[in-house]
């Protein structure tokens, strides 16, 4: 399949080196030109412009956010330069508004739309082992399988509204956030207790809560290792504030996203915006009077 691939962060990198692999003809555009030319050895094609990459059959758009969004699909126009029966996939977490925006642009372009947000830390984004959650036309989805079986280990389909996989990806992304919570708070009461939370941790995961979650994000947070970081504070706080947002717009109240977002911004005013966003567990500590320098 011809594929154009849009925007090689921490994620979407991964995701096209994935694609090349899978025997896929890949061109790459990203506004920082050395990321794309990273995936040259690889086989990929490199983009001087939007217009180019959209020169495929499918475009796989991984971009940081709405602001981002903004500036690459829509200043480009990106729905005008598809071909006719072109279709574009975004795997972005954005809020739920940019989605309904960007699905009525393409309609109205006559082009394909997609959205198709992915569950997974880099690690598994490089093992071609994340959870593409889809929504759209169902013929649309069923075109783009090729690429969602190349970077991901299943496929979920939540309907035909675009939209609807970006709730999905908001409400999975606050239950991540929300098992952070609670790890650091049972790990604060476990240490001041004289309980080692690694030994909790591992009877943990291996009896009441054996979830990828719990395994990857508790060993994180009883080793306090939160750099390098794979999925970073300030956008862990974007998501807990699109998914608050999301709330706002159908009353649907969620306390404990308020707390996740609170101690979200603590850990960005403490100046670790380089931490990955498992640190909010970190500021639970802080708030229970345990320190551990070795962080600071």
């Amino acid at each position: 399949m011809n594929i154009g691939f849009i925007g090689l962060g921490q994620m979407g990198l991964p995701m096209a080196r994935n694609l090349l692999k899978a025997g896929h003809s890949v061109t790459v555009y990203n506004r920082t030109r050395s990321r794309a030319e990273e995936l040259r050895p690889d086989g990929a094609r490199i983009a001087e412009t939007t217009a180019e990459a959209c020169n495929a059959e499918v475009v796989v758009s991984m971009l940081a956010d709405d602001l981002a969004i903004e500036a690459v699909i829509f200043a480009e126009n990106l729905p005008a330069q598809l071909p006719a029966n072109g279709v574009h996939v975004c795997m972005s977490t954005i809020s739920v508004a940019m989605a309904r925006k960007l699905a009525d642009a393409h309609g109205q372009a006559g082009k394909g739309y997609l959205s198709a947000p992915v569950f997974g830390r880099p690690e598994a984004a490089a093992a071609a082992k994340l959870f593409v959650v889809a929504s759209g036309l169902t013929k649309l989805i069923e075109r783009c399988r090729p690429v969602f079986d190349a970077i991901g280990q299943r496929t979920f389909v939540f309907g035909e509204d675009p939209a609807a996989a970006n709730v999905v990806k908001l409400a999975g992304n606050f239950m991540i956030g929300a098992v952070m919570e609670t790890l650091g708070e049972a790990f604060a009461l476990l240490r001041k207790s004289g309980v080692d939370p690694s030994q909790f941790l591992e009877f943990a995961t291996n009896s009441l809560f054996s979830a990828p979650v719990y395994k990857t994000y508790g060993e994180i947070i009883a080793k306090e290792k939160f750099q390098p970081a794979g999925f970073k504070v300030p956008l862990g706080l974007k998501d807990a504030r699109l998914v608050l947002a999301a709330a706002d717009g159908v009353a649907a109240p969620m306390p404990i996203a308020n707390i996740v977002r609170d101690h979200l911004m603590s850990s960005l005013a403490r100046g670790r915006k380089d931490w990955d966003w498992s640190s909010l567990a970190y500021v639970v500590a802080e708030n229970a009077g345990l320190q551990d320098n070795t962080n600071q």
